[in-house]
């Protein structure tokens, strides 16, 4: 009898020690340093640069000349006409989010320039135009790898390296050609489909109103004025890097 009492009181012993023992164990767990790694998150970089062939799609409809004394030239049907022009272009693009972003292009492109209504036939020169052109666009990132965008935004197209053809036409020949530097508004839609973080393809379309006045001398002697809407489309293609 008094060896089971010893042993009832030896177990309730037991008992009320592992007891007291659990608040400390839990406040040894507390205490305890947890370690958990977060996911990285890659920073925000906002650059991105293209490299694309330009095609430059002048669209000369509507364009007007004036000849000094001779009427039947400056009919509302004549103007300028000028070339079609591929090139390679560069543009910058600077993402203040992750949806809107500034885009700057640059390229130089050289055109011939012809007389179209009336003059048409007549050789009237060639131009350089440096046409850089900043927008404002707006890019859909929620559709995973492909990313639309559109933008507007203003053109400032400089005209350099001008001459006349100096070629006579039914005894017409262009001495002197002078074109206006002009600003002109532009809109722009594309696309970017990624093919990894990176890299990726790039197709965009722009559309430029460009309409500068000009003048020339016929002969060495006879003014000529108009207004040339060039009015081109920029259509391009190429290879995207996202830094």
């Amino acid at each position: 009898m008094r060896t089971r009492r010893v042993l009832t009181r030896a177990s309730l012993l037991a008992l009320a020690t592992s007891l007291a023992s659990i608040p400390v164990q839990a406040a040894d767990l507390a205490r305890a340093p947890i370690y958990y790694k977060a996911p990285a998150i890659e920073p925000f970089n906002p650059w991105m640069i293209r490299l694309r062939v330009l095609g430059v799609l002048p669209d000369t409809s509507g364009s007007s000349v004036s000849v000094a004394g001779a009427p039947s030239l400056s009919s509302p049907s004549s103007g300028l006409s000028i070339s079609d022009q591929a090139i390679p272009e560069l543009d910058i693009t600077y993402f203040f989010t992750p949806n809107v972003a500034a885009e700057l292009i640059l390229g130089v492109t050289s055109h011939h320039i012809s007389g179209n209504g009336a003059l048409t036939g007549l050789d009237i020169g060639k131009a350089w135009l440096l046409p850089p052109t900043l927008t404002l666009q707006y890019h859909f990132a929620d559709l995973g790898a492909l990313k639309p965008y559109i933008g507007a935004g203003i053109n400032y197209t400089a005209f350099f390296n001008q001459s006349a053809a100096n070629t006579s036409l039914g005894g017409l020949a262009v001495t002197d050609l002078r074109i206006s530097n002009q600003f002109g508004a532009a809109v722009q839609f594309g696309f970017d489909y990624m093919l990894d973080r990176n890299w990726g393809l790039n197709f965009d379309v722009k559309k430029l109103w460009l309409r500068p006045e000009y003048s020339a001398t016929v002969n060495n002697s006879i003014p000529v004025t108009g207004r040339a809407n060039i009015d081109p489309w920029l259509v391009s293609g190429g290879v995207t890097y996202k830094f």
